[in-house]
């Protein structure tokens, strides 16, 4: 299997399956003498993993009663809490498999799952959960997306990336409180729409059924001039990014797909000089004109799919061509969107440092001429 890596010069390849052994991430490029902070990136695994509780202490109805501890373990490149230059790699032991919950299933493929087309591709049913395809897959990602960030905030102090749920279901925000997004277990930074949200999602746990939604990213203190302007853009990288994140099946920046109905003259966002600083009337290029960073804020949406396990009978094949009916049993999630924040956040930090990185490539000089 290839493509298990992502990043040029800032890399990262993930490993493992959701019912092996383990899963872990191998992370080449990172600087040395960068601070790691193995507190922080085990809250950082905290905020993905299963068997999350809502603020008021109870199960959110949005996740999986699976529960696994995702502790974290730094077997090389960190030597005392400073990072050493070598490869790092990062190992999570798995320890609540249940593999004998989808021994009912062995010989059928789930809908909406990648099961068929693993077998088509690779001629081997796994039938353990989802195995590489699984969403477990992403807390590797979380793992390398917080060393990162941390990389990040030593080379650009003012960076902040921050993602929330701005739609489930149809039901969408109309407020941002950035306050509020911790707040509430769908992570919406709209306190008033949160509460219909989960509400929406505990009808849907009790029909049996599964919803998607919207996820929002908001990068702010980012500089100008980061991005490569052909095949590698800004925007490119991160669509790629987000796109490579399972359950995610499309992404818009700035006004997005309105643009499509919008006149120049109304979508250009006009520039003026403020306090000595360059200023932008409006967003509609979020954040990125050319595939390059223009130092407005990066905004950008992805539209999460309905979770593909649901207890509902459906109708299917089998491997041996034979159609049948599936019922799938186990835990699941019923909304992806609040699992899936700190992965946006975490692949949107991987692409910008190494983009970040690639971008020192790029001229002896900075724009006010001073050799770098």
């Amino acid at each position: 299997m290839s493509g298990n890596s992502f990043g040029k010069i800032f890399k990262i390849t993930t490993f493992g399956e959701s019912h092996g052994e383990a899963l872990g991430v191998i992370i080449d490029g990172c600087p040395s003498g960068i601070e790691i902070d193995i507190e922080r990136l085990q809250k950082a695994l905290d905020r993905r993993k299963p068997g999350q509780s809502s603020p008021d202490g109870k199960l959110s109805s949005s996740v999986t009663s699976r529960k696994e501890p995702d502790k974290a373990e730094i077997l090389s490149g960190v030597f005392e809490g400073v990072s050493t230059g070598c490869p790092i790699a990062i190992v999570v032991k798995n320890t609540s498999q249940k593999s004998a919950d989808y021994s009912n299933i062995m010989n059928k493929f789930r809908p909406g799952h990648a099961d068929y087309t693993f077998y088509k591709k690779y001629g081997i049913r796994d039938y353990r959960g989802g195995g590489r395809s699984s969403g477990r897959e992403t807390l590797a990602r979380v793992a390398g997306g917080e060393i990162a960030k941390m990389v990040l905030e030593q080379l650009l102090p003012s960076i902040k990336i921050i993602a929330s749920t701005t739609e489930v279901a149809g039901i969408k925000a109309t407020e941002y409180d950035e306050s509020q997004i911790e707040k509430n277990s769908v992570r919406c930074a709209d306190a008033k729409i949160a509460s219909q949200m989960e509400e929406k999602i505990s009808q849907f746990r009790k029909e049996g059924d599964s919803c998607g939604g919207i996820v929002e990213c908001r990068v702010s203190g980012m500089i100008a001039g980061i991005g490569e302007p052909v095949f590698d853009k800004l925007d490119a990288e991160l669509a790629k990014a987000m796109l490579s994140i399972g359950a995610v099946k499309g992404i818009e920046f700035g006004s997005g797909f309105e643009s499509a109905k919008m006149t120049g003259s109304t979508w250009n966002d006009n520039m003026s000089m403020k306090n000595g600083n360059v200023n932008f009337l409006s967003n509609h290029a979020g954040g990125i004109l050319g595939g390059i960073s223009n130092g407005n804020e990066i905004i950008f949406r992805v539209a999460v799919k309905p979770v593909p396990s649901i207890f509902k009978q459906q109708q299917t094949i089998d491997i041996f061509e034979k159609e049948t009916e599936i019922l799938i049993e186990g835990r699941h999630d019923i909304c992806l969107c609040p699992r899936i924040i700190p992965v946006v956040e975490s692949m949107t930090a991987i692409t910008l440092l190494d983009l970040f990185l690639q971008n020192r490539n790029s001229s002896l000089y900075n724009t006010e001429g001073i050799k770098k």
